[in-house]
């Protein structure tokens, strides 16, 4: 014959069954590459879809140039006049190193958009892909 344990003892072995199977580590999740060219990848695609693909006002005189395959180690892109592609960029926006530095720079950086690019771009570089 089987003893039976109180209610008040199952409730408790149930409680601190409960408790150790919460405080159980779980996996953690895969954390994100940062190296520049990933990053530079996360900000590319981003760019692309929020600023130029949306429709942008802010945008539509430009088009993007991505050179992400960089042998100095610095993916970058360029947002330069959309009918004059081989003009000066009008913003240069580059990553170095793991974990990666930005950096943007460029006639755009000089203007009241910085704020918007500067928010933008370091959002997206984290692996935010929301355009606002």
């Amino acid at each position: 014959m089987r003893p039976h344990l109180p209610l008040t003892h199952v409730l408790a072995i149930a409680a601190t069954a409960a408790l150790v199977a919460s405080c159980q580590s779980k996996t953690p999740a895969p954390s994100q590459d940062r190296s520049a060219l990933s990053t530079m990848e996360r900000v590319a695609v981003a760019a692309n879809n929020c600023w130029f693909k949306s429709g942008d006002s802010s945008f539509a005189a430009y088009k993007l140039a991505p050179e992400l395959n960089s042998f100095s180690g610095r993916p970058r892109i360029l947002v330069v006049h959309k009918g004059s592609p081989e003009s000066r960029p009008l913003l240069v926006v580059q990553a170095e190193g793991n974990p990666s530095k930005l950096d943007a720079f460029g006639p755009m950086m000089d203007s009241p958009a910085r704020p918007r690019i500067a928010g933008d771009v370091t959002r997206w570089a984290g692996g935010n892909k929301s355009c606002s």
